[in-house]
């Protein structure tokens, strides 16, 4: 609850395939160090097997190795000039505008976040970063000189869950260890799990989806409706019970997403009134 007493409703979204087709390395990136897609991400998952290795490590590495061959240098600002590149699926540039303003009207505060794998300083460059309350991603470590020297964060499928804790508390940094772990009241909760809604693209989101489902939120499993294969993974989701709904991803005025998402406000705003009547 904020200070007003309206109901927070948080909406956590997944970024590669969920708002941008494809992953954000390949619009500028991959082509910056002279590599197709199949290329540098098939070179990633040998590595990766070959040392056991978490992907997203290696991926940032990798990343490093080849700009250092081609003489790039990475840096933040060299990063976010890569994230102006990239493109979205239908409707998401006008996406946040239309739902905060749907938010107000139906009596709520609409937030968004970012919880992704993918690389933050590229996030930052695109043009919906204004958009999000925080983005939780993977990050680099930067050398006294400004160059990206080593993973400060590295953000997987599991670990991602961490994130819903983090927001459900109020908690907006990734270094935090002391507030995550304190004991708080569930009424003192700044956003409650069922005030949740989390979009997701795939396999990977599904720990992230599945909790929030369990713990009373929404999990919406998007896909590329140019791709089959997507949507066969999103329906199956559906089908296990780890996701509450599966949807194209277009987020256009009118669409069904937009549909869901109104509707689960208005859930949210209901229940709230009906357990303000129920602790009268």
């Amino acid at each position: 609850m904020n200070r007003k007493g309206k109901p927070i409703v948080a909406l956590i979204y997944d970024f590669d395939g969920t708002l941008a087709p494809g992953n954000m390395q390949e619009y500028s990136f991959i082509n910056a160090v002279g590599m197709g897609k199949e290329e540098f991400w098939g070179e990633t998952h040998k590595m990766a097997r070959g040392q056991d290795a978490d992907g997203i490590l290696i991926y940032m590495l990798f990343m490093l190795q080849e700009a250092k061959k081609k003489g790039l240098s990475i840096t933040r600002d060299s990063l976010r000039q890569f994230g102006k590149a990239i493109t979205f699926y239908k409707g998401v540039e006008s996406w946040f505008s239309r739902i905060n303003k749907i938010g107000q009207k139906e009596g709520v505060i609409v937030e968004h976040y970012i919880n992704s794998s993918g690389l933050l300083e590229i996030m930052e460059g695109s043009r919906i970063a204004k958009e999000f309350k925080t983005i939780f991603a993977s990050s680099y470590y930067y050398s006294k000189k400004g160059n990206a020297i080593w993973p400060a964060a590295a953000v997987n499928y599991t670990n991602k869950t961490q994130f819903l804790f983090k927001i459900n508390k109020g908690i907006l940094n990734i270094s935090d260890s002391e507030k995550i772990n304190a004991s708080v009241p569930e009424d003192e909760k700044r956003v409650a799990f069922s005030n949740m809604i989390y979009f997701g693209d795939g396999e990977t989101d599904v720990p992230c989806m599945k909790l929030t489902r369990q713990l009373g939120g929404s999990s919406i499993a998007v896909y590329d409706p140019q791709k089959k294969e997507k949507k066969k993974i999103a329906q199956l989701l559906l089908a296990q019970n780890r996701v509450n709904f599966s949807c194209p991803a277009d987020y256009s005025r009118g669409s069904k997403i937009e549909e869901i998402v109104i509707n689960i406000i208005r859930k949210i705003k209901a229940d709230d009134q009906l357990s303000k009547v129920e602790s009268e």
